[in-house]
């Protein structure tokens, strides 16, 4: 079976679970209370140029989304995202089970717009009735975007000065953030991402860890009792330092970056490959995440030997498919897969 249904379907890449095994026996305080976590702390806000921040370590995507959102909204706030966002539509509902309202606006290519976010908070000031709607308190994108896409450093730029206009926060999950600092033509680094918006998650479990995202501000003053807060939810793993373990790995001699390049260089040989056979790209995405549209019996075929998602529903004669690649994927399953279809 050739597997490219997501980026997470394997362990963790060798060299973390090298670090993990090589410090199982090492004694540690609990609770992210470890030199590990503190180093790994020290160089992520290295990379990241920011002097007097905070990392927080999390163990997923959805906990770190529901738990950030509801650290740094009000109780009444509403969260802005786009229409395909992964809050929207891949995390059942957790946003609103915290009780806040996800508002979503229309996207293009899984991206929003500086100019609809103004609307959106101008119209909500310019009704009179305001005090009973639920307010827009933040931001929320995704870099990449779930449809594989990238904002530009440009759109990045216009969106954090939109928000700061309106005096509400920018949070960008990076579940994926490897691969979208990876990609051809990206003109944002981790820098721009740490100046420019109040808060953004580095991807750990999509990006060759076993588990965790890293969680990164410049104002940790807006995350006030956030440990608290992560202990009520649940949150806080009390061996901490497999998180810190696994991110000093990853930041350690570029490998985060070296793991992004790989899954990269795969999904280019893995899109070439499909549109050598003539099919269709539902968008042309410059990331690991790679879609196409199939006829719904070459869809039938390979699914009996390899594991991808459809992308919605089967439709009538034909269906918009997902491909996924990360750190493991081997040249060898794909030119496999290009003799299958």
């Amino acid at each position: 079976m050739l597997y490219f249904s997501t980026d997470y379907m394997r362990g963790a890449h060798p060299e973390v679970m090298a670090a993990l095994m090589d410090t199982n026996m090492v004694a540690t305080p609990g609770y992210g209370e470890d030199d590990y976590c503190r180093r790994a702390e020290r160089k992520i806000l290295e990379e990241c140029g920011i002097r007097d921040g905070k990392v927080y370590f999390l163990e997923g995507g959805t906990q770190t989304n529901m738990l950030v959102i509801t650290r740094l909204l009000d109780y009444c706030d509403g969260v802005i995202a786009a229409d395909t966002g992964h809050i929207n539509v891949h995390e059942s509902g957790a946003i609103e089970a915290a009780g806040h309202k996800v508002i979503s606006l229309p996207s293009e290519d899984g991206k929003i717009k500086a100019t609809d976010i103004n609307r959106c908070l101008s119209d909500y000031y310019g009704d009179d009735t305001y005090p009973h709607i639920v307010k827009p308190g933040m931001v929320y994108i995704t870099f990449p975007t779930e449809m594989g896409t990238l904002y530009t450093l440009g759109e990045l730029e216009d969106i954090s000065e939109t928000c700061r206009k309106w005096d509400i926060t920018l949070y960008i999950d990076g579940a994926r953030l490897a691969y979208g600092l990876a990609a051809e033509g990206n003109d944002v680094t981790l820098k721009d991402l740490a100046r420019l918006c109040d808060a953004f998650y580095i991807g750990g479990t999509k990006c060759g860890a076993l588990f965790g995202e890293a969680v990164v501000t410049r104002r940790p003053e807006l995350f006030k009792g956030f440990f608290s807060l992560c202990k009520q939810r649940g949150a806080v793993l009390s061996k901490g330092r497999l998180l810190g373990i696994q991110f000093e790995t990853l930041f350690n001699g570029n490998l985060y970056g070296r793991i992004g390049q790989h899954a990269i260089e795969t999904a280019m040989l893995l899109k070439d490959g499909f549109r050598s056979k003539g099919y269709r790209m539902l968008i042309d995405s410059p990331t690991n995440q790679q879609f196409f549209i199939l006829p719904n019996e070459i869809i039938e075929r390979l699914q009996e030997n390899v594991a991808f998602e459809l992308w919605g529903p089967m439709r009538e004669n034909e269906t918009p498919v997902r491909f996924v690649t990360d750190w493991s994927t081997r040249r060898e399953d794909i030119i496999e897969l290009m003799l299958l279809i």
